[in-house]
């Protein structure tokens, strides 16, 4: 190393100085705190004076410094009044309170209030003033830091599609997120004082939730169905886990809510669309394989009236009875191939009040020979979507005969409404108190062929679906045995 090297300067790292800003309006004691803070362990700290209430808040809002000392007296002001004006004004700056011997009360408020630390004046030395002092600035540094996570995590929470709970351990909303809002219909303050049931569709379900998350402490993708404040129902994924507290125990909950409703839609679309094009091809199979022997049964029977005595009575019975079956027949045969087929819709923006109405008319008789009483519940807005005017009334006189037919006469009722709903759809319902229908056929309700009647093929309300499902609209059927049956079709609004 050369003798040029060795006189260089070693460059040593000089430590910041704290900048402290003294509140106080009284000079003498500005001149022992400068005292304390010229002592050889507070090296580091460089202290400013302000002796008035204004010129401190202007300081302040400036941030000019790290650190504030605030005497509780100054003037017409308290230093509890300039911290909390501090504080109001968004700084994030520790505030220490001076304060006299006999102002404890003042100084835990203060604590209360957000200030960082407080000393006794005549018991301060340089020791404890200087700690002082630095242990308010790692406070506040890891403050802030908490802060910037906080937000950050609450920005996560706020925006995020999924919604996101959070519940007491008696499983009580402490916090959620819009989404939840969203999906539910309730606000943040509305689901704190909510009585949780609501939301199900099924009371088992939500002690079924309840049972496993305090048994197992997590629950994933539990499926049920939540009800929004305005009745609509949503099929949902619950995944809930508990955040335990230092013993161990569950202290709150924690959860995620996904809608799948449009997504379990889809799969029942795709597997009805199957059923559909199955029912099809079995159709068109037996079209080809009966429709040529059919026609030749009938050119038969044309040529063999022709050879038959006119005037033989029972000879005529026998051949109009033919011609009737394989009439019959044929009109069977066409009902399968109908009933699976994709529709050609004329679909022009129609009122669906009007189409109901119209189609009532239609079942006006079997009520009166039924003596079945009719009440009905319009929208008193128009209910306007785009449809086939001719296939919805098809479809919706499938229904109602459906319903007429499962009451017994003199004792039906039949309710038919139509609404607007908040998802821009617009329904009817079609309410009977019939014999109801069992979870089991009710599972096969739509499917080809399926019929509880003693004489149908099972293609009527195979039929409706196919209409329902080509205007991309959907049908529910909500029924219990010996309480009746609710078809709600719902359309998108035009």
């Amino acid at each position: 190393m050369t003798t040029q090297e060795k006189d260089l300067p070693i460059s040593i790292p000089r430590q910041e100085k704290i900048r402290v800003l003294l509140v106080e309006d009284d000079e003498d004691d500005y001149v022992l705190t400068r005292t304390l803070v010229s002592s050889p362990e507070n090296a580091t700290i460089r202290l400013d004076w302000i002796d008035n209430y204004a010129d401190a808040l202007k300081a302040i809002q400036r941030g000019e410094f790290d650190v504030y000392l605030v005497d509780y007296r100054l003037g017409e002001h308290t230093g509890i009044d300039l911290i909390q004006e501090a504080f109001r004004l968004g700084s994030s700056a520790p505030m220490i309170l001076l304060t006299g011997q006999d102002d404890l009360a003042v100084d835990y408020s203060a604590l209360e209030l957000g200030a960082a630390d407080y000393l006794v004046k005549g018991r301060i030395d340089p020791q404890l003033l200087g700690r002082s002092i630095r242990y308010a600035l790692r406070q506040a540094e890891t403050l802030n830091e908490l802060a910037k996570n906080e937000n950050k995590y609450r920005a996560l929470f706020e925006r995020s599609m999924d919604a996101i709970f959070v519940m007491d351990n008696q499983m009580v909303f402490q916090d959620a997120n819009p989404s939840v809002e969203q999906m539910l219909g309730y606000s943040r303050d509305e689901l704190k004082h909510l009585n949780v049931a609501r939301l199900f569709a099924n009371a088992d379900s939500l002690r079924e939730i309840r049972f496993m998350v305090r048994e197992h402490n997590q629950l994933k993708d539990y499926e049920t169905t939540l009800v929004s404040n305005k009745g609509r129902k949503r099929t949902c994924l619950v995944s809930i886990w508990s955040v335990d507290d230092t013993s161990g125990k569950p202290n709150w909950y924690q959860g995620i809510i996904r809608d799948v409703t449009e997504q379990k839609r889809a799969q029942q679309d795709l597997i009805v669309a199957e059923k559909l094009s199955m029912t099809g091809k079995i159709a068109r199979s037996i079209a080809h394989e009966v429709r040529n022997p059919l026609t030749n049964l009938s050119l038969a029977l044309e040529q063999l009236k022709e050879e038959l005595p006119e005037n033989d009575e029972c000879t005529g019975i026998f051949t109009d009875i033919i011609q009737r079956n394989v009439e019959r027949i044929g009109q069977l045969i066409t009902e399968m191939i109908n009933s699976s087929k994709p529709r050609d819709l004329d679909r022009k923006p129609q009122d669906l009040t009007a189409i109901v109405q119209d189609t009532l008319h239609l079942v006006t008789d079997r009520l009166k020979l039924k003596s079945i009483k009719l009440t009905t519940n319009f929208c008193p807005s128009p209910c306007i979507a785009l449809l086939d005017q001719d296939q919805i009334k098809t479809a919706l006189l499938n229904i109602l005969i459906n319903a007429v037919e499962a009451m017994e006469p003199g004792e039906g009722a039949l309710h038919v409404a139509t609404v607007r709903t908040d998802d821009d759809q617009v329904c009817i319902k079609v309410q009977d108190n019939g014999s109801g229908i069992s979870e089991e056929n009710r599972q096969r309700l739509f499917d080809p062929f399926f019929t509880a009647k003693s004489a149908g093929m099972g293609l009527g309300l195979t039929t409706t679906q196919n209409i329902i499902n080509s205007h991309k609209g959907n049908i529910e059927v909500i029924s219990k045995l010996g309480e009746g049956t609710t078809f709600c079709v719902c359309f998108p609004t035009a």
